[in-house]
């Protein structure tokens, strides 16, 4: 089959087309023929080598965090799912390849596609739905009449965020550029926050929940927003002994951690409010969920542009450079 792998670490010239083995399956797998994928900062990231103290990828590494597609095979222990279904789906962080005309994939990391949603369209939704649920729902447990800032709302998680946060009742706050004001205000968010005119952290006050996908700086003056007891919830860093933990890294890796988010969590202690970190994981009961808000219209994707798939190193370069509203796919099939 086709791919687009890096057989080293580095920068955009690492990724190359190539022919690459079909996937092997496991017993509880289903082989999937991909039809269109997702395009994430998270790729570059890992492209680049940003989490290789972490994530031991072996080399070389098809890359690609979401997909939607056709059921081809089933595993025999596989009850869920049968050939001819529409899938969508974030295979687990070991398993990642989705710059691929085929991917097997563990059952309990699929879910259906929204009967409602092209392929392209539900390509879109795996890694920022997932995200946006793990920060929100499971770890925030957002509530009605709770308000929220969502930094970054035009981009592919900051547009999932805002109208899940919506759904739930929260009262919604969210940081963006002069020219996506009117955008983000269309997907529900209350409080608009034009970065380039004003300053969040003097304007906002008494959050329950903040989600930062920007920089350290951003990261530091959030803690000023929130009420005490509130939840400073980061997608960027820096990771949290917590983190070390869920994916079962050493006592080493774990005080390497400890030692990264020292300072923030520091802080947030001065500031009575509580930090940590999220690396979202594969989850398909909870796109079950999702998949259900879509088809009853609560939620919609958001596509800033389609790539060809030959195109992927591309998207892969127009993702970087932090200007899509909205999600990147490409379409493999």
């Amino acid at each position: 089959m086709k791919a687009f792998i890096v057989d080293r670490y580095g920068g955009a010239d690492r990724v190359r087309s190539s022919e690459v083995p079909d996937p092997e399956m496991q017993d509880d797998d289903v082989l999937v023929e991909i039809h269109a994928a997702g395009v994430n900062p998270l790729d570059s990231k890992i492209r680049d080598g940003d989490f290789k103290l972490f994530l031991k990828y072996r080399l070389p590494l098809i890359l690609g965090n979401e997909f939607a597609g056709v059921v081809v095979r089933v595993g025999s222990r596989v009850r869920r799912f049968k050939p001819g279904d529409e899938v969508y789906g974030r295979p687990d962080t070991n398993r990642i390849g989705t710059f691929a005309q085929l991917i097997a994939v563990s059952e309990e990391d699929l879910a259906i596609k929204p009967k409602n949603l092209t392929m392209e369209e539900a390509a879109s939704i795996p890694l920022v739905g997932l995200t946006a649920w793990q920060v929100l729902i499971e770890k925030a447990n957002l509530k009605k009449g709770q308000k929220v800032l969502i930094h970054a709302g035009s981009g592919g998680v900051g547009t999932f965020a805002i109208q899940l946060a919506k759904h739930v009742g929260a009262t919604v706050a969210t940081t963006t550029s002069t020219a996506n004001v009117d955008f983000v205000k269309s997907l529900g968010a209350d409080i608009v926050i034009d970065y380039k005119k004003d300053s969040f952290e003097e304007i906002l006050r008494d959050c329950d929940v903040v989600l930062n996908s920007l920089d350290g700086e951003t990261l530091k003056k959030s803690l000023r927003v929130l009420k005490p007891g509130g939840n400073l919830i980061s997608i960027s860093g820096p990771p949290d002994p917590e983190f070390a933990r869920q994916l079962g890294l050493s006592r080493m890796l774990e005080l390497v951690t400890r030692l990264l988010s020292f300072r923030i969590r520091r802080q947030a202690k001065r500031y009575q409010v509580n930090y940590s970190f999220l690396f979202m994981r594969a989850n398909g009961d909870q796109l079950r969920q999702i998949g259900s808000l879509i088809e009853t219209g609560a939620i919609r994707p958001v596509l800033d542009r389609v790539f060809p798939f030959e195109s992927t190193k591309e998207a892969m370069a127009y993702v970087e450079k932090g200007r899509a509203k909205g999600k990147v796919v490409i379409k493999v099939r």
